[in-house]
């Protein structure tokens, strides 16, 4: 008459599971607005920095290389900076991810919303 009752409590446990999961991807994309990381091009020449969601926060430009003969050289390696600054943002994010899904006890590689 009562088999049942072990089902709901089994959703009880997945609905917590679950909101606690929602609750630590908020918290995974609020840390990822704040790190860091830094791209260079031109042997560190240019350095752009971004967040870890990809958001350009600065960009360093040694003076040696601002002369005006070499303009095209300078905006190529900023905007190769900034690609290799987006690639590392990328790849820090999917660490974090994957390490909030190990201790999630899920498979590390199972795909989140983004």
């Amino acid at each position: 008459m009562f088999k049942g009752l072990g089902q709901l409590g089994d959703m009880a446990k997945m609905m917590k599971a679950a909101k606690e999961m929602q609750e630590r991807m908020l918290t995974l994309q609020e840390d990822l607005g704040r790190m860091i990381v830094i791209g260079e091009a031109g042997g560190g020449l240019v350095k752009a920095r971004v967040t870890a969601k990809g958001e350009l926060t600065g960009l360093e430009v040694d003076p040696t290389i601002l002369v005006a003969s070499e303009k095209e050289v300078v905006e190529d390696l900023i905007v190769a900076a900034v690609k290799d600054a987006q690639a590392r943002a990328q790849d820090k994010a999917g660490e974090e991810q994957r390490k909030l899904m190990t201790e999630l006890g899920l498979p590390a590689d199972m795909g989140l919303p983004g």
